[in-house]
């Protein structure tokens, strides 16, 4: 452990190991996929696992670097050409291979963990791209804003890899075996069925 990281406490500490977990998370999601399922866009607006990394690693850097006054030493091009604004984070190009995305989320996290170790929690921080009433803040308003989005796309991970092969998250054993689950599912059907409206009746045919 760093001395850095050993001398984290109190609210740092905990935000951070929320955080972690939920980066660890995010990632777990991609293992034993084939580059096509990590890739391939399962809800209609396009959400993808790969693209969850690329999003989460551009956000962490943003925020708790670029923001905080330590920019990342390798601009990212989907900032350099500004089709960030268009939704080049969300997901990876045909050249982008998954080692260098998950790459750049690892140097991220060590970027980032860099930053709130050295400036502490109540280090402004300036966020040029939000509107001008609210650019400035501090560095731990971004982290807890960071923390959230990161458990918040780490359930959607979670969702589209049950959508892919039917793994669930880190509990799902935990909880109980096929049959359990089975059973269970079948009980959330019959109390959602409960609120079933009729079935509208097929139109009749027209007589002339």
């Amino acid at each position: 452990m760093s001395q850095e990281s050993s001398a984290r406490t109190g609210m740092a500490a905990d935000l951070h190991r929320y955080l972690q977990e939920s980066r660890e998370s995010v990632l777990a999601s991609l293992e034993g996929l084939s580059e096509y399922d990590i890739r391939r866009p399962m809800t209609p607006t396009g959400t993808n696992l790969l693209g969850l990394v690329k999003h989460l690693a551009s956000g962490e850097l943003g925020y708790l670097g670029e923001s905080a006054g330590r920019p990342f030493p390798v601009p990212l091009p989907w900032n350099e050409d500004g089709s960030v604004w268009d939704g080049a984070d969300m997901w990876a190009t045909a050249e982008e291979t998954r080692e260098e995305l998950v790459s750049l989320y690892r140097a991220a996290w060590l970027h980032c963990d860099q930053t709130v170790d050295q400036l502490g929690l109540d280090a402004p921080a300036h966020v040029a791209w939000w509107p001008e009433e609210r650019r400035e803040t501090t560095l731990g308003s971004l982290l807890v804003r960071v923390v959230a989005e990161t458990a918040h796309h780490a359930g959607h991970a979670d969702v589209v890899r049950e959508m892919i092969d039917g793994q669930a998250g880190r509990d799902h054993e935990e909880l109980g075996d096929a049959a359990w689950w089975a059973s269970y599912v079948e009980r959330i059907e019959q109390a959602a069925s409960s609120h079933r409206g009729p079935t509208p009746a097929a139109p009749s045919e027209s007589t002339t």
